[in-house]
């Protein structure tokens, strides 16, 4: 697990590992960052238990201590958790098995949104929905099988030191990358969609438009990195928010200037805000009144956060 400023859940995170119920060997690897809260110092409380281990991440990005807790873990089988998840029961053991059964590199299933709070509610909905983040089988399930990248994950060891772990580069997406390297050295990641771990979508507008901005900045330097990666789903949210701005500035002139051909260009915004609309009605029996109110707001931060931090890149 890296963790950090995770005090609120760190203890819980460890208990839910260390009770999942696996029957052989187990070890939990905490790689710390600088913390603003008491992380540091619920995580060496923890460690007073001999099947805790505590690393420093001094950097406090996640890849460097993701790369750290690996290497000073000592088995065969790479757990990946996170330090505000829950490992649900039986977890471990569906993906030792998994990786027996399959020869895989990396197994892993889906992340579950799960929020009552309506906002994130609505995420939490939009998230696992084709409108929002695409057909990804790590956000929507599927049947298992190879599959492009999974959550989170479950490495071989050995798989791991063929590809030299984490790109410490990729502050973001880099379990995405992994699997996109692991994929190129003739590796195998499979989905397990009962490998199903709980997630806590943000709850703020602010946070929910942060994120996505950085997630499309690093998805874009994914593609930078690795070309062959590129894909036209990649490219959706940012040609969507170049039609959408070019719509609403030419169609604006065109009504200041009296210009029709350019008042037409209008019905690409109005296009995409009926899109929105529609999907939100579609989604409306998951989300419920109060989140689904909130739904067309929630897809069009995604979407328009999304593409312009693809635009953007990293600098």
């Amino acid at each position: 697990m890296p963790v950090r400023n995770e005090a609120e859940h760190l203890e819980d995170a460890v208990r839910a590992t260390l009770d999942s119920g696996y029957g052989g060997e187990l070890e939990v690897v905490l790689a710390v960052g600088p913390s603003d809260d008491d992380t540091v110092q619920i995580a060496h409380r923890l460690a007073d238990d001999p099947q805790v281990t505590v690393v420093d991440n001094p950097t406090g990005l996640t890849p460097a201590g993701l790369n750290r807790a690996i290497a000073a873990s000592r088995h065969d089988v790479i757990v990946r958790m996170d330090g505000h998840a829950l490992m649900p029961s039986g977890y471990i053991a569906l993906a030792v098995d998994a990786l027996r059964r399959t020869g895989a590199a990396n197994v892993g299933g889906r992340m579950v949104p799960t929020a009552r709070q309506p906002f994130a509610r609505a995420v939490s909905v939009a998230m696992s929905s084709v409108f929002g983040l695409g057909g990804a089988g790590h956000r929507q399930g599927g049947s298992e099988g190879p599959a492009a990248s999974v959550y989170l994950g479950a490495f071989r060891r050995a798989a791991l030191a063929v590809v030299d772990g984490y790109d410490e580069h990729f502050v973001r997406a880099q379990d995405w990358e992994l699997n996109h390297r692991l994929r190129s050295a003739g590796l195998v990641v499979w989905f397990v969609p009962e490998m199903a771990v709980p997630y806590t979508p943000r709850a703020t507008w602010s946070a929910l438009r942060r994120q996505f901005y950085s997630s499309g900045q690093w998805r874009r330097e994914v593609v930078r990195v690795h070309p062959e990666s590129r894909s036209p789903r990649y490219l959706a949210a940012p040609a969507a928010t170049v039609a959408v701005a070019a719509g609403l500035v030419a169609g604006t002139v065109g009504l200041v200037l009296g210009s029709a051909p350019l008042t037409v260009a209008l019905v690409v915004p109005a296009g995409y805000a009926a899109g929105v609309l529609g999907a939100s009605l579609l989604l409306l029996p998951r989300t419920g009144a109060a989140a689904g109110l909130r739904t067309p707001l929630v897809l069009a931060t995604m979407h328009v956060a999304w593409g312009l931090g693809f635009l953007r890149g990293v600098r």
